[in-house]
């Protein structure tokens, strides 16, 4: 009896850590920073986009700094690159939902691991995206926040990985930080809406956080 009362005490422990680290969240993503509307001329545009779990900040290509974008690939027909940041391992093996595995998640969430930036080219905007009006300082503290997430070799060069990419229109750049349940895509992406001025949740690691600021 004694044994069972113990095995149901760590079970309840052990449900409790998740549970917790749920409610907090959404306590915190329903919290709102920088919530006061700018007093200067919003004119330029920049966008938000989810697969459902990950965001990803999108910029048009006129309005990507010349520092930002030097370093990475591009046509001179694409028009719009899209910036995500995540756990190394995820990213690599997990190209679909399909190929996630218990393990690849338990990484990503627990250790301590390497991370990329994800890259990739759009010639056209797309009707899902979700348009944010942002004024020129909003935008440039973007661009360094994203150029400041770039590792850069000794000649100050972003590094590529060569033929990672899941396509021919996107490409995986090594990146500064790690990954793990405190510090996800999410909240990289909602990180950098803080740093830049922008309407954003106190902390958030789900999509769905900063999302909700702006639907």
């Amino acid at each position: 009896m004694k044994i069972i009362k113990k095995l149901l005490k760590w079970l309840l422990f052990i449900l409790l850590i998740p549970i917790s680290y749920l409610i907090i969240s959404l306590i915190l993503s329903a919290i709102t920073i920088n919530s006061k509307t700018s007093h200067k001329e919003l004119s330029k545009s920049i966008y938000l986009t989810t697969n459902g779990v990950h965001l990803d900040i999108i910029l048009s290509k006129k309005n990507i700094d010349s520092m930002l974008l030097s370093g990475i690939k591009y046509d001179n027909t694409d028009n719009y690159l899209s910036f995500g940041w995540g756990d190394k391992n995820f990213y690599i093996n997990t190209p679909t939902w399909g190929d996630l595995t218990f393990n690849n998640a338990l990484k990503a969430m627990f250790l301590k691991s390497s991370t990329l930036m994800h890259v990739t080219r759009y010639k056209q905007k797309h009707s899902d995206w979700i348009e944010i009006k942002v004024n020129e300082i909003e935008l440039q503290k973007l661009n360094t926040y994203l150029l400041n997430t770039f590792e850069k070799d000794e000649k100050e060069m972003k590094i590529i990985l060569k033929n990672k990419g899941y396509s021919s229109k996107d490409d995986f750049y090594k990146s500064k930080g790690s990954y793990s349940c405190f510090k996800t895509c999410n909240s990289w992406v909602n990180t950098g809406f803080k740093e830049s001025g922008l309407k954003s949740c106190l902390w958030t690691p789900f999509d769905f956080g900063l999302l909700n600021k702006y639907r």
